[in-house]
């Protein structure tokens, strides 16, 4: 039996626009899926099935949670079999780990991730930690995202109360006939779970995340005391002025203007930006600012990188992978999250301690393949920018910001990617 969950197409044709051209599947597979319309006739249907007795025990009931209860950054498993049929042996039951990236409809029926998934794993389950254990919380619905012909890295997911709901509204309106067929669903009839687990201290500084808008261009940026905010030179892109949208909560958003007070010269190897704001923002979750680095160490991305204003902020997971230092001081942080375009001048925090250690600055390009990759990505590192931000809290004065644009060559180097000049031996003759 084949069930649809209009829940989850609603969602999906509010959120993800024709204009950003999302294509979900093999790349190479775009010119034949047809376009996103065509996608969503289709993506939102599930097939409900019967096994037969297969002559082995059970593994035991499946427990679900509703979609509701989640929150952005909190941890999901996701388990499919890649590839199909092929090598079953080796690909059956794979699993992936990730968090909740962003949602959207009704009771969170949408939800992306950045667990990573491959072909295959279509109809595989996702799960949530709870004090119980492991719960089914959604089907993965396409492992494959593509914006504007570039992967995202996330994964897209439907709630599973929103198809079980919409299962057992099929199962009443057909009556005594599909009741011998299928006896009780305890699965479905049973109520659902809720996480219990708190959230982590990254969730809790969403509200210090803000889209700053430029015109036709917008970018992400984060404040870091009630007036100031750090984005990227690229994101006010030469503006005067700016729009900071503010959204302390999905149901609750603001608008305040901001003045540009300094932007980095576009020969410094520091893309950075600092908008001050017409007013003081009443409350918002201070970020602490971090003073040393541990390369391996868990960290998140928060930025307007997928959906922009829609869904609010986005939150992707992965390590510092590496800290690049010149004269034993950082100057860029490299880590493993995705990161996408509307992502740059958001922060990057620790995971456990909440930290801010960076500011995004860019993801990688290959611009002689034309392909992206999301999840090697650069930040600035706090450090650099802490002392600057507090002389100019202090004084007032941008003087010391100006330091960014006299960065020696050595730094230079590094945000090229280039290689170190070699010294030259000179000849002792």
């Amino acid at each position: 039996m084949a069930v649809a969950c209009p829940q989850f197409q609603d969602a999906f044709s509010k959120v993800l626009s024709r204009a950003e051209q999302w294509h979900f599947g093999r790349k190479e597979e775009a010119h034949e899926a047809g376009t996103l319309d065509d996608e969503l006739l289709f993506l939102h249907w599930f097939a409900f099935l019967r096994i037969p007795e297969l002559g082995f025990p059970a593994a035991g009931q499946v427990t679900c949670v509703s979609a509701k209860s989640l929150k952005k950054g909190d941890t999901l498993f996701a388990c499919g079999s890649p590839f199909g049929s092929f090598c079953p042996d080796i690909f059956m039951n794979t699993l992936s780990k990730g968090v909740v990236s962003n949602m959207a409809g009704e009771e969170n029926v949408l939800i992306l991730t950045d667990a990573r998934c491959l072909p295959g794993t279509e109809g595989g389950g996702v799960f949530a930690a709870s004090d119980d254990g492991l719960e089914l919380v959604g089907v993965i619905v396409a492992p494959l995202c593509w914006k504007a012909n570039e992967w995202v890295g996330l994964t897209l997911v439907c709630a599973v109360d929103c198809i079980l709901e919409n299962i057992r509204n099929v199962l009443v309106r057909c009556g005594k006939f599909l009741e011998i067929l299928c006896p009780p669903m305890q699965l479905v009839a049973r109520p659902l779970g809720r996480l219990t687990a708190s959230p982590g201290p990254v969730y809790h500084l969403l509200p210090a995340v803000v889209l700053v808008e430029c015109g036709h261009v917008w970018g992400s940026g984060v404040m870091v005391n009630s007036r100031l905010l750090l984005t990227c030179r690229h994101v006010v892109n030469e503006a005067s002025s700016v729009y900071v949208r503010i959204q302390p909560c999905p149901e609750k958003a603001s608008l305040v203007k901001g003045k540009v007070v300094f932007a980095t010269k576009d020969a410094s190897p520091y893309d950075l930006a600092v908008v001050e704001l017409q007013k003081s923002l009443l409350s918002f979750p201070k970020p602490v600012l971090a003073s040393k680095f541990c390369a391996g160490e868990d960290v998140n991305v928060v930025g307007f990188g997928v959906f922009g204003q829609a869904c609010g902020p986005s939150v992707t997971s992965g390590i510092l992978s590496a800290v690049v230092t010149v004269d034993d001081k950082p100057v860029m942080l490299q880590t493993t999250c995705a990161v996408h375009g509307g992502s740059s001048g958001g922060p990057l925090f620790a995971t456990h301690s909440g930290e801010l250690l960076g500011i995004v600055a860019s993801n990688t390009r290959d611009n002689s393949v034309g392909a992206t990759y999301p999840h090697l990505n650069f930040s600035i590192p706090i450090t650099v920018l802490q002392p600057l931000v507090a002389e100019y809290s202090r004084t007032g004065n941008l003087g010391s910001f100006q330091e960014l644009d006299r960065a020696c060559d050595r730094i230079q180097v590094v945000w090229r990617l280039q290689r170190k000049p070699r010294e030259i031996q000179r000849s002792k003759l």
